[in-house]
Formats: C-alpha cells, structure tokens, sequence
C-alpha cells in the first residue's frame, strides 16, 4: 500500500511538472508567434524600408547647369561633354605599370601620380579614382582601343563647363571650381565629388539659378557597397538660362582694341543703363579653372604686376583726372560762382600760400570761358573755380552722377571709389580740409578716386540730360534661386538744370569736334552721320619733383612702365540724339588723347555700324559736324581764347607731364595735367 501511494504521489508530481513544463512552453511559444507576428506583419513595412536602404542605395545626380547668353542668344558659358578616365584600383595588379603605359596616351605629371595615389588609398578599391578630365575624343579613343593593355582603366562620361569666348569674357562671366569647405551651406549638391559652383563674375552671383536641381538614382548595392545595377533614374531639373546685356560683338571689338595694353572699357546704353561691352585687360582664360590651374600657371597670374584676375572696370580704383571737368563745371553753374561766359587768365600757373599749381599747358590757356576751358582742358580754370566752390560742393555734384559708391551692377568685389569732403576728412584722418586741396581735387586728382564702370556712368548721366540711370548686365533680375522679369525703374531726375549739363555737353563736343581741341584726332568721319563728344584725361601715379622739372622734366615715355601716368577718355555718340557711351582706362598709358581717344574712337563706330540697340538704324546721315546749338548766354570758346597753333601729330595737347598732388599735402611747385 505505501509503494502504491508513493507511486501516485510521484505521478501526481510528474503531471503538474508536465502541465507547468507545458504551459510555460505553450507561453513561450505565444510570445515567440506574437512576436513574429508583430515583427513580420504588424512592422512588415518598418523592415521592408530598412532592408531596401540596406540593398538599395540612393544617389544624387547632378544637374546640367545653365547657359550664359549675350543679348542676342550668343551662347558665352554652355556645357560640352567630358570624357573623364578613371582607375579602379582592385582591378589592377601593378599600378605603376598601369599609369606608365596610360602616360604613352595621356601625359601624366608626377603631382598627377602623387594625386593618384593619395586618393587611392583614402578610397575603398572599388570606388573609382579620377586621373584626367576634359579628354579629347582622339585621346579617348586612344585609352578605348588600348583597353585590353590597360587593366582597371575606364572611361566615363560627363559634362563640363566651357566658355567659347575665352579670356574676352573672363571678367564678365567669371568661371567655375571645385567646392571648398567655406562654400558648403548644406545642400546635398555640393558634397557631390567633382560638382563645381560659380567662383566669380556672374557665375557666382548667378550660381543658385544656374544651379539648378539635382535629380536622382536608385541602385542596388551588395554588403560591401559595391553597385550591383541601377533600379531607377530621375534626371534633374536643368539649371535657367542667364541672359546678359553684354553684346559680344562689341565685347570682341573693345577687346581688341585695346589691345596688348593693360586697362579697361566700358561701353553702356545711356538710355536704359544696359551695360554692352565690359573688358578688363590683360584678363585670363576661365577654361583653365574649369580644368584645374597648375602651380605655375596660377604664380603667373598672381604675380604679374598688371593684375589680370582684377576684373578693373568695377574693382580698378582711378583718379579721374580731367575726365572729372565737366562735375566741376555743373557744379560750378549750379552754384552761381562764375558765369558760362567769365574769363579765366591761365599764364601757365596758379599760386596759393607758398604753392604753385601749374597748368598741363605750360606757357597757359590765356583767357577761358567755361566751355574754352573744357575743350582745352585748362587747369587753371579749373584750379580758380574749385577754389571758389570749395570741396562739399564739388562732392555734392559728383554723387550725383554715380561717383563714390558701388553702381550696383551685380558682379562680386565691386569698388567704390572715393568722394571726399571736409567731413570724411575729418572722419578719417583726423585734420582739416585745406584750400589747395580743392584744387587739385577740381582737376580729379588728390584723394578722388572713381571706377572706369563709374566714370561712364557719369558720362551716361551727363549725355541723357541728367537722368539717373543705374548700370544693367542681366536681362532678367536674380531673385535668390530664380531668375524673374526685371521692371524698368523710372529713373529719377538728378536735380540738375539743363543749362548745367548741356554746357557740359557742349564742352564735350569741343573737345572733339572743335578746332584743335584736346581729341580733334578722333572726330568721327562724315560716313557715319554723327558727332561724338568726349573728354580726355591723364592721371598721374607719381610726384614730379622741383628738380625734375627744373631739369627738364623726365618725359613719361623715359620711366617705368608702373611709374607712368594713367590715360583715359570718356565718349558718347551720337551728340544730337545720344545712346552709347564709352569710357576708357588705360593704365600708365600716358595721354589721354593719344592712347585712351583712339581706343575709344574704334569702338564707338563699331557701336553706330552695329547698333545693338537698334538706335541708328533707318537715320540716313544728315548732316556734317557743326557747331552745337548755344545757350543764350554763353560766348563760344573761340571768343574767349587766343589764336592757338594745330598741335604736332606727335605730340597731342594733353601729353606734357604732370604732378601726382599725393593726397593729404602738396608739392610746393604742383603741376596739374591733361
């Protein structure tokens, strides 16, 4: 009895064992089903997305990026296909032997191969590495029919900017790089290997538009990363057009005008302030940043004293010289402190305290009226009438017409110049402004400085009749990303009397047109059936001492190239009806009239046969030069001159040597120029 009791005791046991074993399984179990159904079902679309990111890997594709077109659709920045050769380390088993037998096709420096293996050891050994871009088809040809030799060796297929015009262009357009670390501002584009932005001109104020949106690929990738094939493809959205106001006809004829000389031009619509023409000199060829500059390509361009990256005609700070005249003039009629027709004697020489300001004539003008002086550029004239308007106003009128600040032309780095007056003088030095200073400042020189974009602004303000019109390079205003239609602004009246700027005008025509005046070599010939009327101007880079003028005075041709004066001459065509205007700076050129004029001369009538604005087409010619029609009130310049003698063709009337009247004090025996 007790082995029986004993023996249901143990299988009472063993059943409770068992129901307790089996429901803790029949627990499990649930949990283990709840839990895969959870997984498998509840979250089936939560691992579903994190095995396809696993397998599937999506790429950013880079945009083509937009056009750069002159006024006429002339296509000046476009995209070409780039055969790039590229080397797949794991394939290759000896790379020296590789690159040596690809150097028999394409050349390969040893900073190429320094690169080379830099990159290879910083990348996995099946990511490509780039050893050359911007292949020619023969070159790639060449690598294709080799391939059997070249083990671990493709080409690949791409785009590259390209600007046809070359370096005619440089400063205008700018170019594209590679991204830096200071330009990543978290767009995914920007990390992309290769991807390059607008590094200057209106490649960079342009870059977001042009830019575009980058598309999409979807490709299937095993665990190392290694692309197995490409699941889908969304192009992106190309980057906009840009439209320039830039006519590259004309850009092409200023460009080789000016030649071999270092300096600037600027040719503008006086009308509507469309900027036609803007050339820097010597300037660079932005193909070559598109490519990568080697080390002594970019020494060269950095260490040549005539700056050819400087893009001058916004960044090129100039004393104005006597191109700034015809300010002083406008203001001086404003102010009432001498009349159209009052006299100036010049005997060659003006006196003040110990000091003598000398005139670029040096046996003197004689007597000059307003108009006279203009024409002859008369320092003395000028020296007397800034003496009596003093520096504020002479300030107040220059600002006027666009001297002294930005344009706002839209291109990066652009300059101000200086203005000065009794106020920034005080500001920013601390002392007093001096009576001689004036002077000098009423021949452009001393502490003003202006931009050649500046000055032919200030040539377009005076030409339309004293509106103030604002320089234009883009068809269409640039709105951040996008580009959007450009509304015309109205421009404002600059508050000055007609009379004011047609003496200015009728000075201007002088010059050129009258007889002998500073210019009278590049009067228009009658074919064209217009007048042009110009200022020329010479600004001086160095002081002529006492000495050296006792001596004789070292003739500007006998110095340094950089101790030369600066020529310049600002122009506009036609009188009766004017559209174009041109400014023009030659640096350390010598005379205005000599060097500057005639630059300025060919490019103007390549304007009038051209007509990209559509201004003198229909105009038959009408009429021969003559005189401009005269205020009431003013005398002619004949009148209040002496009899002069035609200067010598080979030496025109602004070519004396002068003074440079360095800001803050005065030579005691000061010579103004011409």
């Amino acid at each position: 009895m007790v082995g029986r009791h004993r023996d249901g005791d143990r299988a009472k046991l063993f059943t409770r064992r068992m129901a307790l074993l089996g429901a803790g399984k029949g627990v499990l179990i649930g949990a283990l089903v709840g839990r895969m159904y959870y997984l498998q079902v509840i979250e089936a679309d939560k691992y579903r997305t994190l095995s396809d990111e696993n397998r599937i890997n999506l790429r950013l594709l880079p945009p083509p990026r937009g056009r750069i077109m002159d006024r006429f659709g002339e296509p000046l920045a476009i995209n070409q296909q780039n055969f790039r050769v590229l080397l797949i380390s794991e394939k290759i088993q000896d790379q020296q032997a590789t690159l040596d037998a690809l150097s028999n096709i394409i050349p390969l420096t040893d900073y190429d191969r320094q690169r080379i293996a830099r990159e290879i050891r910083r990348k996995r050994s099946f990511v490509p590495v780039t050893i050359r871009e911007n292949l020619t088809w023969e070159e790639m040809a060449s690598i294709q029919v080799n391939a059997p030799d070249l083990p671990g060796i493709v080409i690949d297929e791409g785009l590259a900017r390209l600007y046809p015009y070359g370096a005619d262009v440089a400063h205008v357009l700018g170019y594209v790089a590679s991204v830096s670390e200071n330009d990543l501002t978290g767009d995914p584009l920007l990390e992309l290997p290769g991807f390059r932005i607008g590094k200057d001109g209106i490649e960079r104020e342009a870059d977001l538009p042009l830019r575009g949106k980058g598309g999409n690929s979807q490709v299937e990738v095993n665990a190392l990363g290694r692309m197995i094939r490409e699941l889908s493809r969304t192009d992106g959205q190309p980057g906009e057009d840009v439209v320039l106001t830039i006519d590259i006809r004309i850009q092409e004829a200023a460009s080789k005008a000016l030649g071999e000389e270092s300096g600037t031009v600027v040719v503008m619509d006086c009308m509507t302030g469309e900027v036609l023409a803007m050339v820097s000199q010597p300037a660079y060829d932005p193909n070559a940043f598109n490519r990568g500059l080697t080390n002594e390509e970019w020494k060269t361009l950095t260490s040549s004293p005539k700056s050819p990256l400087a893009n001058k005609p916004i960044a090129g700070q100039y004393a104005p010289g006597s191109t700034f005249k015809m300010v002083v003039a406008m203001a001086a009629y404003e102010a009432g402190v001498i009349k159209p027709e009052q006299t100036v004697n010049c005997p060659g020489h003006m006196t003040m305290g110990n000091a003598r300001f000398h005139c670029w004539k040096k046996g003197g003008h004689g007597n000059m009226d307003m108009v006279g002086a203009l024409k002859n550029s008369c320092d003395v004239y000028f020296y007397e009438v800034a003496r009596r308007l003093g520096i504020d106003r002479i300030a107040d009128m220059a600002r006027r017409f666009g001297l002294g600040a930005p344009t706002g032309v839209g291109l990066p780095k652009e300059k101000g110049g200086l203005i000065p007056d009794r106020r920034w003088k005080q500001a920013v030095m601390g002392d007093v402004w001096h009576p001689g200073e004036s002077l000098v400042a009423g021949i452009g020189q001393g502490y003003i400085t202006t931009t050649p974009l500046q000055l032919a602004v200030m040539t377009s303000r005076i030409a339309n009749g004293g509106l103030g019109i604002k320089p234009i390079l883009t068809k269409m205003q640039i709105d951040g990303d996008h580009l959007v239609p450009r509304t015309p602004p109205t421009p404002p009246d600059l508050g000055v009397s007609r009379t004011a700027i047609q003496l200015a005008k009728r000075g201007m025509w002088e010059v050129v047109n009258g007889p002998y005046g500073t210019a009278w070599r590049v009067k228009l010939p009658p074919e064209f059936g217009a007048d042009m009327a110009g200022k020329t101007g010479t600004a001086q880079v160095r002081r002529i001492s006492k000495s050296e003028r006792d001596n004789g005075v070292i003739k500007n041709e006998d110095l340094p190239w950089e101790r030369r004066d600066h020529a310049l001459f600002v122009c506009f065509a036609p009188y009766e009806s004017p559209r174009y205007v041109i400014s023009v700076v030659v640096e350390h050129g010598g005379g205005g009239s000599a060097v500057a004029a005639p630059i300025a001369q060919k490019i103007m009538m390549e304007c009038l046969k051209l007509d990209p604005v559509g201004h003198t087409k229909d105009r038959a010619p009408s009429h021969s030069p003559q005189q401009p029609q005269q205020q009431p009130q003013q005398t002619t310049s004949s009148q209040a001159q002496p009899q002069q003698q035609p200067a010598s063709d080979t030496a025109a009337p602004d070519d004396a040597p002068g003074s440079d009247d360095t800001p803050g004090g005065m030579d005691e025996d000061t010579q103004g120029t011409e």
